[in-house]
């Protein structure tokens, strides 16, 4: 399936940029996720962020939540789900290469640095937000129903 989508897909996104990140799945204890928004755009998507050269996936994910969110987390209790590739969510010109994890927080993340806002969301109601591609079609349909 793969090679058949990149022979559809325009020579233009074949060419596209790559930005590297490390994005986490975080779970409340009623199962909803935690999607955050950059300030000056509308779509929700998993909180973290670009890996920096020679930085490890993990440690950048901690960096970005601690800059983000307030949150601290030890960069070692971060389980690695995979590798995914996605569309950039507000970069038209730039494909995801995304470190995703998922791990537990304690206390109450604050929007901090270039968020506006966070939000729980219940995956059973999630249609009909405007959501990031890998939020959309990788997140929710893999571990959207986890608790």
């Amino acid at each position: 399936m793969t090679s058949s989508y990149s022979r559809t897909m325009p020579a233009t996104a074949v060419r596209a940029r790559t930005i590297r990140i490390a994005a986490a799945v975080i779970r409340d204890d009623g199962g909803r996720l935690l999607l955050v928004r950059k300030r000056g755009t509308s779509t929700f998507m998993q909180a973290g962020g670009k890996i920096e050269p020679g930085e490890l996936p993990a440690a950048a994910l901690a960096r970005e939540l601690r800059e983000e969110l307030g949150i601290v987390v030890d960069p070692a209790a971060a389980f690695h789900l995979g590798s995914f590739s996605a569309l950039a969510a507000n970069e038209p010109d730039a494909r995801l290469e995304a470190e995703l994890f998922e791990l537990s927080i304690t206390g109450e993340p604050i929007p901090a640095a270039e968020i506006d806002e966070m939000i729980w969301l219940s995956p059973d109601l999630a249609s009909g937000m405007e959501l990031a591609p890998l939020t959309a079609d990788i997140v929710l349909p893999r571990y959207g129903g986890r608790s």
